[in-house]
């Protein structure tokens, strides 16, 4: 039975989670930043579509990249040896996050909300969410934004308004969390697009097991600065 929030209310368990849908766990609540980095630190995230009441998932199995099985498509490594773009973190998140939101070809709607955008700029603001950017020519070819906890990175959305610029912008990010010792990537949902840069799913078990040793390491300072021989 899909458990209702009321926003002082606790999460239930996640082993609460329905099996159909698959993951969903819970209703209501807010999108607060508190919400937000409770739910995320017990990996559970908000997906729903505008209209709706705010729902929370926690699928099982759990898509994840652990950042040193990246595995870089040999198209897109010659894209990345050109070096024809520059790479920019936490330079342009509203631009980023509003890229994300603009319904894909054959989509009548977006999950990305003005209230989900909002949340977000706020955790944004507090050094919890990043952008990653690529730059073509001076203009913002694509990119992608996550949250930060500890030595954990949750990602939410991509998008690319020139090819392999999102692509682009992931290797970086996952490169730069590998040097920083972060130790998983939250993918969310199983993705052949995902599956193609390693990502595999998981029992829940074993994700909410990293997370727990995760979550609790310092935060890399913000806003993000990532390392030079990485990005130029």
């Amino acid at each position: 039975m899909l458990t209702w929030l009321s926003p002082t209310d606790s999460f239930p368990p996640v082993q609460r989670a329905l099996h159909d849908p698959a993951g969903l766990l819970a209703a209501g609540a807010d999108l607060s930043p508190e919400r937000l980095i409770l739910a995320y630190s017990q990996g559970i995230f908000p997906w729903y579509s505008p209209g709706e009441p705010i729902l929370w998932w926690s699928p099982d199995p759990r898509m994840v990249l652990f950042p040193q099985e990246l595995v870089v498509q040999r198209s897109l490594a010659k894209v990345l040896r050109k070096r024809q773009y520059e790479i920019r973190v936490d330079s342009a998140f509203s631009e980023v996050i509003a890229g994300c939101s603009r319904p894909r070809s054959g989509q009548e709607g977006t999950w990305i909300s003005k209230e989900m955008i909002a949340a977000y700029t706020r955790l944004h603001q507090l050094g919890v969410a990043h952008s990653i950017e690529t730059w073509i020519d001076g203009r913002l070819a694509g990119g992608l934004y996550g949250i930060a906890l500890g030595r954990a990175f949750y990602g939410e959305s991509m998008f690319t308004l020139v090819p392999d610029a999102s692509k682009t912008a992931f290797v970086h990010l996952v490169r730069q969390l590998r040097r920083w010792n972060f130790g998983i990537i939250d993918c969310q949902m199983n993705t052949a697009h995902l599956a193609r840069f390693g990502a595999r799913e998981i029992p829940r078990t074993e994700f909410i097991a990293q997370l727990n040793n995760l979550i609790n390491f310092p935060a890399v300072h913000s806003p993000w600065h990532f390392d030079h021989d990485l990005i130029e």
